[in-house]
């Protein structure tokens, strides 16, 4: 039996490695339930770095996590939820921009780790582009054959038949987990490299009729742990001397 589970394991291991994608920079949310560590991919930049300076901004720091929803994801970055009273209803505070929609199916996908933008409905969003600042951390479900089939027919429904689960991603949703009624639809742009314990005990705790925990979960402090290579000041050439013709005196 020991035997067959670390062949599960690194059956799954390998999955997920296989769809690594290129992560040059990191963000450290350290939340009242723990510390959750996201790598941000190189193939979504404006995402990533308006997601790096909203960071840099401290918009993150005292936020709450104001949506669980059990087996499905964790989301923060509501602007109003820093100073929210108990009970009230959350998910509206936002910046007065959006961002460009970048799907990167299939190498990019909405398996469980991964990070991706809220954003409006279609109704007035029918670009589909990101929020400023709302995130969420996705969980989701392992799902078997019958599901997926339906979970495709779907996505052929309101995406017009252009996003199609290949066997790949298939195979991840079989045995990691996630979201595939989302591709396609919403912004993936990092995932957890650490913390997913932490994410899992958020997906725990107890909710109210509109999915916001009843005990308050505050991101305390987002730093950039690992930035963006900065660019290199340029060297001034040096000044040239000049030689002052000595004045007469008359």
């Amino acid at each position: 039996m020991y035997r067959i589970l670390l062949l599960l394991f690194a059956f799954q291991f390998s999955l997920l490695t296989s769809w690594s994608q290129t992560k040059n920079t990191e963000v450290l949310f350290e939340t009242t339930a723990g510390n959750i560590r996201i790598a941000l991919y190189e193939e979504t930049p404006q995402t990533r770095d308006n997601f790096l300076k909203i960071t840099k901004m401290g918009v993150y720091d005292s936020l709450l996590f104001h949506r669980v929803i059990k087996d499905f994801m964790i989301q923060s970055g509501d602007t109003n939820s820093k100073h929210a009273k108990p009970g009230q209803l959350l998910g509206t505070g936002d910046f007065d921009y959006t961002t460009e929609a970048e799907f990167r199916l299939p190498q990019i996908f909405h398996r469980r780790g991964v990070v991706a933008m809220a954003r409006e409905s279609d109704k007035v969003n029918p670009e589909r582009r990101s929020s400023a600042c709302q995130f969420y951390i996705v969980w989701g479900k392992i799902l078997n054959d019958k599901q997926i089939a339906r979970v495709q027919e779907k996505l052929d429904s309101v995406t017009q038949g252009t996003v199609k689960l290949t066997p790949e991603m298939i195979e991840v949703y079989k045995t990691v987990g996630g979201t595939p009624h989302l591709d396609g639809q919403y912004t993936v742009f990092g995932e957890v490299v650490e913390g997913m314990d932490v994410v899992e005990k958020i997906l725990a705790v107890q909710t109210d009729k509109n999915d916001r925990p009843l005990e308050d979960i505050r991101i305390l402090k987002a730093t950039v742990t690992k930035d963006l290579p900065q660019p290199k000041p340029e060297k001034k050439a040096p000044a040239k001397k000049t030689t002052k013709k000595p004045v007469r005196k008359k």
